[in-house]
């Protein structure tokens, strides 16, 4: 095992039942998000860190503390690892009140203290007035925060959140995101996050971690992940849809630019010197790096890496449009993009419509092939 530190570290590994091969590291207060999709194996590693499941190999440390090592074959109970855990549907007592699931929680302080700790937890999730209700007379929001009190009150040293907003309503759902990232201010304890949803991993997380058939395939921050994927698989599992193959031209190192052949054209992108001419590649660009031609005002970035296309399926989502186009021949493809839906309106897209695109070179992310690319 390594060695000793603050925070959060994890190295897991196993061929069966479940498929494992994944490492983990959480700073005090960082908050990582575990995402993937369904069986990737994001339960299961929390899961491990709980000590509910115990990998065939590897280790966990937390503080420089030991909580598993195979090697050594220690392996701490739930119980020794002051360990937070917030499920996907709360496991709530039913019978008992708010204050009483908390105080349940907080067998380590004299039974005098309790009935007054639970309180306070429970005004710290925004319950206060609320102690008596059992779950039943409560919201899902307010299950939820009853759930966090009760995971707080063992003084955790990590906190473990499996999926705990997918049982409440979207509003509900964006006011506990948003007191999450007060409440962990507050905690400064390593948070591990678990959610199929990258919209918020990528507004509370500091870092994501990319899971797929139990292996973690790329970590950083939310935004690096989701423009900068460090393979097509990862593109596809963050829905990338602009994924493409291509062919390195020309390297120009003064200018900042690495040459891309896509079918007939020659595209500008962001500078990789790894790559040599001739080198077959795969490429990706976020949707919100391709920029539409205005047809009223034309600008001087309208000459960076500029396709002609026709709009082939417009989808107007409230305030914003979805876009997919499809590139000229004689190698046609699709290109997907979001506009405000007044921006769509004011230029007069249609599908059928011809319409100018220009691809950011910036954004144009460059990695190695991948033979299911077209």
């Amino acid at each position: 095992m390594a060695e000793g530190g603050e925070g959060l570290r994890a190295q897991l590994n196993q061929r069966r039942p479940i498929p494992l091969q994944a490492e983990l590291s959480a700073a005090p207060g960082e908050l990582v998000a575990l995402v993937g999709p369904s069986g990737s194996g994001k339960s299961t590693l929390l899961r491990c860190l709980a000590g509910l499941y115990r990998a065939a190999g590897g280790w966990i440390a937390v503080n420089g503390e030991t909580w598993f090592d195979s090697a050594q074959r220690l392996f701490r109970s739930p119980q020794e690892r002051r360990c937070g855990l917030v499920f996907q549907h709360y496991a709530l007592f039913p019978h008992l009140s708010a204050r009483d699931n908390v105080a349940a929680a907080l067998g380590h302080l004299p039974r005098s203290e309790r009935r007054a700790r639970a309180e306070q937890l429970l005004a710290m999730v925004h319950l206060a007035g609320l102690e008596h209700r059992p779950p039943g007379a409560l919201s899902g929001g307010q299950q939820q925060r009853v759930a966090l009190a009760r995971a707080l009150a063992r003084e955790p040293r990590v906190l473990l959140l499996d999926e705990p907003f997918s049982a409440v309503d979207q509003v509900t759902r964006r006011k506990l995101q948003r007191e999450l990232a007060q409440l962990r201010r507050l905690l400064g304890i390593p948070i591990v996050l678990v959610t199929h949803d990258l919209e918020e991993a990528a507004a509370l997380a500091d870092r994501m971690v990319i899971l797929h058939q139990g292996r973690s395939l790329q970590e950083g921050p939310p935004r690096e992940v989701l423009t900068r994927p460090n393979s097509a698989a990862v593109a596809r599992l963050v829905d990338l849809r602009n994924l493409y193959s291509g062919e390195i031209v020309e390297q120009r190192p003064d200018q900042g630019f690495t040459l891309l052949r896509w079918g007939e054209r020659v595209l500008e992108a962001r500078h990789r010197p790894e790559f040599r001419p001739g080198q077959a590649v795969s490429w990706v660009i976020p949707p919100g790096s391709v920029i539409l031609h205005r047809r009223d005002r034309p600008s001087r970035g309208e000459r960076e890496n500029p396709v002609e296309a026709t709009v082939a399926e417009m989808v107007e989502l409230g305030e914003t449009c979805s876009l997919e186009l499809r590139t000229q021949a004689p190698q046609a493809s699709a290109i997907s993009l979001a506009l405000p839906t007044h921006v769509a309106r004011r230029n007069g897209l249609a599908p059928g419509e011809a319409v100018r695109v220009s691809l950011l070179a910036d954004a144009i992310h460059l990695m190695e092939h991948d033979p299911m690319v077209e």
